[in-house]
């Protein structure tokens, strides 16, 4: 194996403040590609939210269904192999994705849909230890229909009263750094809602920080 090359403490430091004057213009155009995103029309999904029927562990539910109440949605078409073989790749997402209550937070829910039976899906999350939700889109067309077909694929949605909108999607490498709630919001076209971020006029937004908690007081 071949280490980096062992310099000085000068050398060092001189090193690591060249890689950060990169590293603030990666994440400056991050902060630009996500504002960018934020002005993305949006297309609605015909009619009640595309007439989707999912089976959740309460039974049928619509897309509508699974904005649980909040504006904002996130949906992961996790690839669904069968019988006993699973999707590493889409593990590994899921085991990275944060604690859901800040998404909350900021009027947003994520959710799982997999083309499998509920039946198989529910003890593989029970095995995996993920709290998160996870409906059947078997029977429907809606992996077809947003980009997944037979793989993985992640959409964001918004919702106007009943009205469903279809305003992102991204698959392969585009979910790799994917994971914390910060990224999942700079998908949506309302973002973190932090009066930092370039977004159109009307948007939600707050002082960064001060909305953010322990995952467990968000209801207080």
């Amino acid at each position: 194996m071949h280490h980096p090359q062992a310099v000085s403490d000068q050398e060092w430091q001189a090193a690591r403040e060249a890689l950060l004057v990169k590293e603030k213009e990666h994440t400056r155009a991050l902060d630009a590609l996500a504002a960018e995103r934020r002005r993305m029309p949006m297309v609605r999904v015909g009619g009640d939210g595309g007439g989707y029927v999912f089976e959740g562990p309460d039974g049928p539910a619509s897309l509508l269904d699974l904005f649980d109440g909040r504006r904002q949605l996130i949906v992961y078409s996790f690839m669904w192999l069968g019988g006993d073989t699973f999707c590493s790749g889409c593990s590994m997402f899921t085991d990275n994705i944060g604690h859901l209550s800040h998404l909350h937070a900021r009027d947003t829910s994520l959710v799982l849909v997999s083309r499998g039976p509920l039946a198989e899906i529910t003890p593989f999350r029970e095995r995996m230890g993920w709290t998160i939700p996870w409906f059947s889109s078997l029977g429907n067309d809606f992996d077809d229909d947003m980009g997944a077909g037979g793989g993985f694929a992640l959409n964001v949605f918004l919702r106007d009263g009943d009205a469903v909108y279809r305003t992102y999607f991204t698959t392969g490498r585009g979910v790799e750094r994917l994971g914390s709630g910060w990224t999942f919001l700079d998908l949506t076209p309302l973002g973190r809602q932090e009066t930092w971020e370039d977004s159109p006029e009307g948007r939600p937004q707050t002082p960064p920080y001060a909305w953010w908690r322990l995952h467990d007081e968000y209801e207080a």
